[in-house]
């Protein structure tokens, strides 16, 4: 039988808005490389978002937008993630924010996954 081995990417972050359908990396935020001879599935999203206007969360798969997870204003939402998809060793994973242009403010973000 093989052990899952649970990761998570999480955190605090301050951003700057470029848009919302123009996403940009979330400074400081971590980045998930999904080990050699492992399959990882990403399963749930949580996150809070400080502003006082809309904001996306954009989970990428190798530079690519994989999730989109919006955030009303000064809100919080939670998904479990019912339609999961196995990643490859090699993928990488990276959350970015999509918010209006000039908005700054703080998300607070917990990915959730499980190596297997």
């Amino acid at each position: 039988m093989n052990a899952s081995t649970p990761r998570f990417l999480q955190g605090a972050y301050a951003f700057e808005g470029a848009g919302l359908d123009k996403p940009v990396a979330i400074p400081a935020a971590p980045a998930y490389v999904v080990p050699a001879g492992v399959t990882a599935q990403p399963v749930y999203f949580r996150g809070g978002n400080g502003t006082d206007e809309m904001v996306s969360i954009v989970l990428l798969r190798d530079g690519s937008p994989m999730r989109w997870f919006p955030i009303g204003a000064k809100g919080a939402t939670h998904v479990a993630l019912r339609v999961v998809e196995d990643l490859l060793s090699d993928t990488r994973l990276e959350l970015h924010v999509a918010a209006p242009e000039g908005v700054a403010g703080t998300v607070v973000v917990d990915l959730g996954l499980v190596e297997v």
